[in-house]
């Protein structure tokens, strides 16, 4: 069956991008704020009808070639949330620019490939929702009109070509192997094909997704398009992206023979943990060391992933630790949003006694990363640990709590600073002044990291519906 209003949420991001775009051409640059109400009332929409949608039986549309059950309702909820806060940036730093209405859209289109791929149950659905969600990110990257965005987008363009093209030979070797492209039919099928070959085709479709997460072998470009990026972009492509990345990696987990993935999802968890925290500790701008930590969360994320098929955990404590980042990364990335021509860890000093509740959202932030009680991550951290002890991975538990202790340490020379005295802090409050909404978003979404994390009970049930 086609069912086409099972993907409202989907056909509304990519319409209210499509709008929005065509819209933009036609309001005067000092009134492209209709354009930003416009692209937070779609993200409101889309979120309502995900809500309302994920009260229903878990059932699937267009011949089942798109998932809809709690794990999709949960990304769609998760994306559009995670764009709407972003908008509060936006709102701070390109407020009547001359591609405004363009950078909406371009957020709009991206969050719409994120979900798709969130919810792809067909491989030729994920291979449409990986292109969705990848070339808005190079525009995005791009608009930030210097020489290191430039840079930026160009490793990102070219790995983003490298690792699609790997996904799409991972994609054509599997469907030429069982001559069937749905995951149903995959799971049937594949058990009867040479075992070399699925091999081959998991690394290089797992590969591919790792771009999309930003993950170990395909993270390269996120500590540079962090850095060289609009602090919008930033924050936007350390986010959103991941939340249909990692789905996409778990749905496929779920069909591919045993024998040719777990080894390597959790090598490459270890990995993007490992390499992530020892790179991110030698860093001293405040955006690029968050791009190396996110590297190095996506490590941390992986990990339910090797547990599927061995533990009831392995899903809901994926959905549980992606609603935790999501809000803990924005309000780690609104602080530097807050502070644009702070670019030194050294910049923040004496930032508590001028702005307290902006330092304490750091606080809650960097430490809500690390995985400290009663954070939402910390939640994530605890149960996804626990399902790969459950799924016989008890070195990759132990590899989990080692790298949140290490990941405390780089946290820390961005929290000593902040709450140190400094002789004149003036700088920081002029700095500061013109940059209000990125300031009430980082103390909005560091509480909201506190308050998921505080009702975890109920986030838990619902993600285990």
């Amino acid at each position: 069956m086609m069912r086409p209003l099972l993907l409202l949420p989907e056909m509304l991001l990519a319409g209210g991008a499509l709008a929005a775009l065509i819209g933009g051409s036609f309001v005067p640059r000092h009134r492209q704020w209709i354009i930003r109400i416009f692209t937070a009332l779609v993200l409101v929409t889309t979120i309502v009808t995900a809500a309302i949608q994920l009260r229903s039986p878990a059932t699937s549309a267009f011949d089942d070639s798109f998932a809809v059950d709690t794990a999709t309702g949960i990304a769609r909820i998760l994306a559009a949330s995670g764009t709407l806060l972003i908008l509060a940036i936006a709102t701070d730093e390109i407020s009547a620019s001359a591609r405004e209405s363009e950078t909406y859209a371009l957020l709009l289109f991206s969050t719409a490939g994120t979900v798709l791929l969130a919810g792809a149950n067909d491989l030729l659905a994920l291979a449409v929702g990986f292109l969705l969600a990848s070339i808005p990110l190079y525009a995005l990257i791009g608009l930030a009109h210097t020489r290191a965005g430039a840079e930026a987008a160009m490793k990102t363009y070219l790995m983003g070509a490298l690792f699609g093209i790997l996904l799409l030979l991972g994609v054509t070797i599997l469907s030429g192997l069982t001559g069937a492209t749905g995951y149903a039919e995959l799971a049937d099928r594949l058990a009867d094909t040479p075992q070399a070959a699925v091999t081959v085709a998991a690394v290089a479709v797992i590969a591919g997704l790792m771009f999309k997460a930003g993950g170990v072998p395909a993270h390269f470009w996120v500590p540079d398009a962090a850095q060289a990026t609009t602090a919008t972009a930033a924050t936007f492509l350390t986010t959103v992206p991941k939340i249909g990345a990692l789905l996409a990696v778990y749905r496929l987990a779920t069909v591919l023979p045993p024998s040719s993935w777990p080894l390597l999802v959790a090598a490459l968890a270890a990995a993007s943990m490992t390499l992530g925290n020892l790179a991110a500790y030698w860093q001293s701008d405040p955006r690029r060391l968050l791009g190396w930590s996110t590297v190095s969360q996506v490590g941390f994320l992986l990990v339910p992933v090797v547990a599927v098929g061995r533990s009831d955990l392995a899903l809901p404590s994926l959905l549980v630790y992606l609603t935790g980042y999501t809000a803990t990364n924005i309000a780690a990335f609104a602080v530097s949003a807050a502070l644009p021509e702070h670019r030194d860890l050294a910049d923040y000093r004496g930032l508590a006694a001028q702005r307290p509740w902006l330092a304490a959202a750091l606080l809650v932030a960097l430490l809500g990363l690390v995985g400290t009680p009663p954070t939402t991550v910390f939640i994530g951290k605890l149960t996804t640990a626990t399902a790969a002890w459950d799924g016989g991975y008890a070195w990759l538990a132990v590899v989990v709590f080692a790298n949140s202790v290490l990941s405390l340490f780089y946290y820390l020379r961005w929290i000593t600073p902040t709450y140190r005295h400094a002789g004149d802090t003036s700088a920081v409050e002029s700095r500061l002044s013109g940059r209000r909404w990125s300031a009430r978003l980082a103390v909005s979404a560091a509480a909201l990291s506190l308050v998921a994390g505080l009702a975890a009970g109920p986030l838990w049930h619902v993600v285990s519906r």
